[in-house]
C-alpha cells in the first residue's frame, strides 16, 4: 500500500488490527508493571493510546485553531487490560471514521494547524509506539512493521536517517539506540503543515 494510503483511517485500523493481534493474547499478565522504558504502567500506556486517538479524532472533527479540546478520555481504573484494548479499538475506530469523511483541506490545532494525513501519522505512531513499550513490559519481543513506520517517518521525521524503518522509527523516538548513534533522550515530531 502507497504511503499516502497508509495515513488514512485505513492506516488506523490496520495499527488497531496490529495492536489487537499482539497484545490481546497476554491480556491475562500483569499490566501493572511499567510499559518498557516508560514510567507509566501497561494499562496506563494503553489508556494514553485510546486518549489519544480519542483526542485526535475530536480535533479533526470540532477544528479547532488555537489548542485543542478542553476534553479527556477517563477510562474506569477497574477496567481488565482487555477491556481497556477494546476502548482502544473504539477511539482507533472514532479516529479512522474521522479521517474517512474529513475534507482533505480540513486543518486542526496541533502545535499549528496540522492536516488530516498528519493525525493519521501521530495515530499510527502511538499505538506502534505504545505498543511497542507494552510488549516490553509484559515480556513480549515485538517490532513495528516496517511500511506503516515508513510512512509515519516520511510524515512526521522529515531529517530521519536512512535505515530499517523499525529501528529508525525506534531511535527518534528516544526508545533504542541506532548503529552508532546512542538513544536519544529529546525529541519531537513535526506534524503541523505551513
Amino acid at each position: 500500500m502507497p504511503t499516502e494510503e497508509r495515513l488514512t483511517g485505513r492506516g488506523i485500523r490496520d495499527a488497531i488490527d496490529e495492536l489487537t493481534r499482539t497484545l490481546g493474547p497476554y491480556t491475562d499478565r500483569d499490566w501493572t508493571g511499567p510499559a518498557g522504558g516508560l514510567d507509566w504502567s501497561c494499562w496506563a500506556t494503553a489508556a494514553h493510546i485510546a486518549h489519544d486517538l480519542l483526542g485526535y479524532a475530536t480535533q479533526l472533527t470540532g477544528r479547532p485553531d488555537t489548542a485543542y479540546l478542553p476534553l479527556d478520555l477517563r477510562v474506569r481504573p477497574d477496567a481488565t487490560p482487555a477491556q481497556v484494548l477494546v476502548v482502544v479499538a473504539a477511539c482507533g475506530g472514532l479516529l479512522a471514521a474521522a479521517l474517512d469523511t474529513v475534507p482533505a483541506h480540513t486543518r486542526a490545532w496541533h502545535w499549528g494547524p496540522c492536516d488530516p494525513p498528519g493525525f493519521a501519522a501521530m495515530g499510527i505512531a502511538e499505538t506502534l509506539l505504545h505498543t511497542y513499550d507494552i510488549t516490553g513490559g509484559l515480556g513480549v519481543t515485538w517490532r513495528p512493521p516496517a511500511a506503516p513506520s515508513s510512512a509515519v517517518l516520511g510524515r512526521l521525521f522529515p531529517d530521519a536517517p536512512a535505515g530499517d524503518p523499525a529501528d529508525v522509527l525506534l531511535w527518534m523516538t528516544g526508545r533504542i539506540a541506532l548503529a552508532g548513534r546512542p538513544r536519544r533522550t529529546d525529541w519531537t515530531w513535526r506534524a503541523a503543515v505551513g
